[in-house]
């Protein structure tokens, strides 16, 4: 017969192993660090490429409309597969969706890369759209699954200064490879960008939802993103960030042509000078760590608000009355780039916190309309065909979208805060 002493050690341990497993969640850092790299895949995809447009006409032979449409079907894709990408996150976990999205981006970097002819091109494009889409819906997702309030915000600023140093050297980047090497090169770094991310989430992420794979039917699938659409206050809260994040989007559809054709940079130094864009929405995110205590979260998106406004202004003002210059173009970008810096985070965490277990789906549908209003800001501007009105219409325009969404999601009052 057992000692006591061995009974009790039994009794410990089989009561430790009847209990539920608990979830270790990841750092704050590791879960910024992925979730950073994750994020980056779309804007990256995007602003290392820009610098290429102007010699992708003369390469394929086409015009700049078909180029510009390239950018075009490249956010259609990514806008529309978030729908499903955020879905299947919740129906089969954060890290089996991403990878197997991320394996759809690097065949679509291929098929841009060895494209015969520029229809092939526009299919590249597109799936490689579609598979960068997961990248933003589960990096806010892995966010919304282990933190909430003040931590959530912290890491999605925290992400947010680390989105800006990959798209802030992307165009330079893209610019060196294209003037070493020509445009292939621009998508063989692509396809080295989409196999670091899928190893990264292989090897780091750890699985932060729970998988249902119900949620991916259509019944369940379509009332998750019912509920979404009917709740006025993440309706709201997500046009406040289609406005302001989508104008960046729109804009990088004109700005290739704009410096490089009107005001006659360089590819090299097209991307060096995206560095101010850039630049701007880092120094707003470093501000922001520092001044978030103080202001809070909706007076932060107040100052972000007004800064977009200013921008969009002055980019109307100087596209009719000053003779383009890089300064008159990339000063209202850098006032517009600061103020979305302020008003991302915390208008990103109040938008997802009440839909818990629908994370993936409620950051799908957010994103699905910031790019969606990346692409009709982008169609617009092809339809106006003159980049440089288009650039001080469509985007004052974005500008002042994102206000008034904010005052009406203000006027449903303090519960939508």
């Amino acid at each position: 017969m057992a000692s006591p002493r061995v009974r009790a050690s039994r009794y410990r341990r089989n009561f430790l192993l009847a209990q539920p497993a608990v979830k270790t969640r990841m750092s704050e850092r590791r879960t910024s660090m992925i979730g950073a790299l994750m994020a980056t895949l779309g804007p990256i995809s995007m602003s290392v490429y820009t610098p290429a447009m102007p010699e992708l006409v003369r390469a394929f032979g086409t015009s700049d409309a078909t180029i510009k449409l390239t950018l075009s079907i490249y956010f259609a894709g990514f806008s529309v597969a978030q729908l499903l990408a955020g879905p299947a996150s919740d129906a089969f976990g954060r890290r089996r969706a991403t990878l197997a999205f991320v394996g759809i981006y690097i065949i679509g970097s291929l098929l841009a890369a060895f494209a015969p002819d520029v229809g092939w091109l526009l299919a590249g494009r597109l799936i490689q759209g579609i598979g960068a889409s997961v990248g933003i819906t589960v990096a806010r997702a892995i966010v919304r699954d282990q933190f909430v309030g003040v931590e959530a915000s912290r890491i999605m600023n925290l992400i947010g200064i680390m989105l800006a140093i990959g798209p802030a050297f992307a165009p330079t980047i893209g610019g060196l490879a294209l003037a070493a090497l020509g445009w292939k090169s621009i998508f063989f770094l692509l396809v080295g960008f989409g196999l670091l991310t899928g190893l990264s989430v292989l090897v780091f992420m750890r699985e932060t939802g729970k998988p249902d794979p119900r949620r991916i039917l259509p019944g369940p699938l379509f009332s998750a993103y019912g509920i979404l659409i009917r709740d006025p206050r993440f309706v709201a809260a997500s046009l406040v960030l289609t406005g302001s994040v989508g104008a960046l989007y729109a804009q990088a559809t004109m700005l290739p042509f704009i410096l490089i054709k009107l005001v006659g940079l360089t590819p090299t130094a097209f991307g060096m000078g995206m560095l101010m864009q850039t630049g701007s929405y880092f120094l707003g995110s470093v501000m922001l760590r520092f001044v978030s205590p103080r202001l809070g979260g909706e007076r932060s998106v107040k100052v972000g608000l007004a800064f977009v406004l200013a921008g969009g202004l002055m980019m109307a003002a100087s596209a009719q009355m000053i003779t383009p210059s890089y300064l008159s173009i990339m000063g209202p970008v850098a006032f517009l780039s600061f103020g979305i810096a302020f008003l991302v985070p915390h208008m990103t965490t109040i938008a997802l916190y009440p839909f818990s277990e629908i994370a993936g789906s409620a950051s799908a549908m957010m994103g699905f309309l910031q790019m969606g209003g990346g692409f009709i800001g982008g169609v617009c501007a092809a339809a106006i065909g003159l980049p440089l009105i288009a650039f001080g219409t469509v985007i004052p325009a974005m500008a002042i979208i994102a206000v008034v969404s904010f005052v009406v999601f203000s006027a449903l009052g303090p519960s939508a805060r």
